[in-house]
């Protein structure tokens, strides 16, 4: 299919200004950041593009630690998108202006000392956008918040691939490692290395790795794809990509990406022998952390 003109302009500029704001708030240039939007602003108006690298912008100013300015730059881009019609679910553009401006007030929040106020405010959010697929990133951040410390949900198991996965009561006593994973991530890929090496080292002390994943509707070069024709891709990229984790179970179900909040693959969590989530990390994490993270895990 041929994009009219029109269409394709406006692809050029969203990827424009989406790349000079990350680009601009990654050097902390956020003057330049800024004067790119409201360039883009003053020409466009108030579109997605617009709300998405405010979102950016509001990113950038909370990694620098200025939480006014990061509010603010949140603040604009809710507005901006709670303006524009369509659904987050149907536009990605606005999928990332509301999850990060969602995000970027929360955390402002706790790092501000608010911590209580942040769940709370996530969890009104997660009420409002619980059926679509802002849900697992606004649990994402509530488990950032408050889910070091507490009982790890239970695993979906009914559809697996590789060894049958047991059940996380059935593992009390074991440290265990979920690794959540997508098929189509690089940077999974680029993790199994490290988890392979971990296993190597710990599971003959008893810890047990489970990679749970998830259907995303395609395979192969984004087209899309059946339930089971889908099922069968990740099987093969399981075996090609993560042959040195062959004694992993792995779980297919959207459900344990919900409960745990795993917007970000990979997503890495360490339950200790009585299934108290000790370490919560959206992300890869280097081997050393990890050997730290089950070195202090408390014995039974």
């Amino acid at each position: 299919m041929t994009l009219a003109p029109l269409a394709i302009g406006a692809l050029l500029a969203y990827a424009s200004l989406v790349d000079d704001v990350r680009t601009s708030a990654a050097h902390r240039d956020f003057a330049a950041a800024e004067r790119a939007v409201r360039a883009y602003q003053a020409q466009n108006g108030a579109t997605a593009e617009l709300a998405a690298a405010l979102s950016w912008l509001a990113r950038g100013e909370l990694e620098a630690g200025r939480y006014d300015q990061a509010d603010a730059y949140a603040a604009e881009a809710r507005r901006v998108a709670g303006h524009l019609p369509g659904e987050p679910d149907r536009d990605p553009k606005l999928s990332t202006a509301l999850g990060a401006a969602i995000e970027v007030h929360a955390q402002v929040l706790a790092a501000r000392g608010a911590r209580t106020q942040a769940v709370a405010y996530l969890r009104s959010e997660l009420a409002a956008f619980g059926k679509t697929g802002l849900a697992e990133r606004i649990r994402k951040n509530i488990n950032l918040l408050g889910m070091v410390g507490t009982p790890a949900p239970p695993l979906d198991e009914a559809i697996w691939l590789g060894p049958k996965p047991a059940s996380l009561v059935a593992l009390r006593g074991h440290a265990v490692l979920l690794f959540f994973w997508a098929h189509w991530c690089p940077d999974c890929k680029a993790e199994a290395p490290v988890l392979a090496q971990i296993a190597h080292v710990y599971g003959p002390k008893g810890l047990v790795l489970i990679g749970p994943t998830k259907l995303y509707g395609y395979a192969a070069q984004g087209d899309p794809a059946a339930p089971a024709e889908e099922t069968q891709y990740i099987d093969a990229i399981r075996r090609q990509f993560y042959a040195g984790l062959s004694d992993m179970a792995v779980p297919v179900s959207a459900a344990n990406f919900q409960a745990y909040g795993a917007s970000t693959t990979p997503t890495i969590v360490l339950l200790d022998g009585n299934g108290i989530v000790r370490f919560y990390h959206p992300g890869a994490v280097s081997e050393a952390e990890l050997a730290g993270r089950i070195e202090a895990l408390p014995k039974r």
